[in-house]
């Protein structure tokens, strides 16, 4: 099967995002464009009326489908149960669950009613939940009876703003103000006709985690469906009849953009696994389900290469023609294993939150070089620069390590940090925006990540932020002062790491250690607590007072304590 995209460079060169838009439906009569028309009306309307859109697989192993006529009648329903409660365009709904059909509900309906989707991990205890939710003035939470049992009873007098809470797994309304969704389903048409839409209409809200203050809220229009749609024709290569699977949880971006969006937007089938990670599962998965496209993370793809498992001999994957990863830089050693397990390509790519989607990729109809990110999406331009207060430098030379900076223009560019101007303005210099990855560009064109900018950890997936972890350290009674680092680990890319300066009076011991952690873990959850901790007498800080924490990344990683090109590396 012939690539989507033939010639990357020919076509970047005579791209125009105006072509791709040509190609989409838009609102009847000229009305604008609308993320969910794209992804279900468009295709109900049309021949793919009956083709599976959403396979969802559950634990058991039992199986439910939804067809895009089935989508396009639930997604309605949902839309007018927001018509009913008072939800207003520009409300913010979000969800807080794992993989359950109701959430791709909860989305779609949401961009329906041209209100803002922001979806939570399921994994995030109250703090995490109660600071998103907040800061997102959220009207609507969509959940379970568990999460709520669990997390969400604990912040409600914390959250006056939160209107209404649907718990999807229970036929009872327990308040007027926690209600059962599926008892508002029943009595919901499912008939609706989605308003004008402005493609400047905010669409979805991604919190994601800095280095110094509390989640940012990236901010996102319903333009951006144009890079979803582009990406999943020329990155993963859609073709008619594909059937996709997309590991990411839907409470980081790519489960949004590309465990939802993408997929429906490009009429596909989409899987959808309830299941966290299982070697056995997931190479079943892909024989049973005839996957043809998988998108999956670093993390998983090195679980996977530790398993006495030989994929190609023990499961039938003819159906298998592309795999995909995303989440932090896939090691060339990794892509080579890939490539000779799978024995098909495997194409790394990279891009942010704040971008809403893809940005450099290798492609199909590319050389695949391991190691590297690739090369720009056709619409998107990137180069490498020095950065200064003021402005940027470009840098032409290859292989010269610099800042990776992004052109404004492509349509998923996101149009604000929730409330907080002063912060979103600093990203850009110009028409510039400055992404905060270090890389360098190869005489080919190709780009290579070489490590973040600040301080930022990746664990497992997982985008956490230093301040975020440390603001709770420090709610233990015990706990003076605290600051936290990414550490290297060859399993989740990087670990946890906590040093804790002590209140006078408290004894450092292995016993007040596991106690701090356990205090973290049920605040934050397993995800996003320290795995590890040090006592320290003291915190190395700036003369402003702010901590130094790639000095203290450099002393646990026994690196050349001013050598910060080499710490960037670590």
């Amino acid at each position: 099967m012939m690539p989507n995209l033939q010639d990357h460079d020919t076509f970047y060169r005579t791209f125009n995002w105006q072509k791709e838009r040509d190609k989409l439906a838009g609102l009847p009569n000229g009305k604008g464009l609308n993320i969910a028309f794209e992804a279900v009306e468009r295709h109900a309307g049309g021949p793919l009326n009956d083709t599976v859109a959403l396979r969802w697989l559950r634990k058991d192993k039992s199986v439910e489908e939804v067809t895009y006529s089935d989508l396009q009648k639930r997604t309605s329903q949902f839309a007018n149960v927001l018509e009913h409660l008072g939800v207003a365009k520009g409300n913010t709904v979000f969800s807080f669950a794992g993989r359950i059909p109701e959430l791709y509900i909860v989305a779609l309906g949401t961009l329906k009613k041209t209100a803002v989707f922001c979806p939570l991990f399921s994994v995030f205890g109250p703090e995490p939940v109660w600071q998103r939710l907040s800061r997102g003035n959220a009207k609507v939470l969509v959940t379970t009876t568990a999460l709520f049992n669990k997390t969400v009873q604990q912040i409600l007098d914390r959250l006056p703003s939160l209107q209404y809470i649907l718990l999807t797994d229970t036929e009872t309304n327990l308040s007027e103000r926690v209600l059962s969704l599926p008892g508002l389903m029943k009595n919901a048409s499912d008939q609706f006709t989605i308003p004008p839409t402005d493609p400047e209409t905010p669409a979805l809200l991604h919190f994601t985690s800095g280095t110094t203050g509390m989640p940012k809220g990236a901010l996102h229009v319903h333009q951006a469906i144009l890079t979803h749609y582009a990406t999943g024709k020329y990155v993963l290569d859609f073709h008619p009849g594909d059937i996709f699977w997309c590991t990411a949880d839907p409470g980081w971006v790519t489960g949004t953009s590309y465990g939802i969006i993408a997929p429906l937007v490009n009429g596909v089938t989409n899987i959808v696994d309830e299941e966290e990670f299982d070697a056995a599962r997931w190479y079943s998965i892909l024989e049973k389900q005839k996957v043809n496209v998988w998108y999956t993370a670093p993390t998983a793809i090195r679980r996977l290469m530790r398993m006495d498992i030989r994929p190609r001999e023990q499961y039938d994957l003819k159906n298998l023609r592309l795999m995909l990863s995303v989440g932090e830089p896939l090691h060339a050693d990794a892509v080579v294993w890939c490539q000779k397990t799978f024995e098909v390509p495997v194409l790394d790519n990279w891009w942010q939150t704040e971008t809403g989607g893809i940005m450099i990729a290798n492609f199909a109809s590319l050389p695949v070089k391991p190691g590297s990110m690739g090369k720009p999406l056709p619409g998107v331009e990137a180069t490498i620069a020095e950065v200064s207060e003021t402005g940027i430098q470009i840098i032409t030379e290859a292989g010269k390590q610099g800042n990776l900076v992004l052109k404004k223009g492509f349509p998923s560019m996101f149009r604000a940090y929730l409330n907080d101007e002063e912060r979103y303005n600093k990203c850009f210099r110009g028409d510039w925006y400055i992404t905060g990855d270090l890389a360098k560009k190869d005489a080919d064109g190709y780009f290579w990540f070489v490590g973040r900018a600040d301080d930022i950890i990746k664990t497992s997936g997982h985008m956490v932020g230093p301040f975020e972890v440390e603001s709770t350290l420090t709610q233990h009674p015990a706990v003076a002062e605290a600051a936290v680092i990414g550490k290297p680990d060859p399993n989740i890319g990087e670990l946890v790491k906590a040093f804790v300066v002590l209140k006078n009076g408290n004894a450092a011991n292995d016993d007040l250690k596991l106690d701090i952690i356990a205090f973290a873990r049920k605040k934050m959850g397993p995800a996003v607590a320290p795995k590890e901790l040090s006592f320290v007498e003291n915190l190395p800080k700036t003369k402003s007072g702010k901590i130094l924490r790639r000095l203290l990344k450099a002393r646990e990683l026994g690196l050349p304590e001013g050598d910060l090109s080499t710490l960037e590396q670590g």
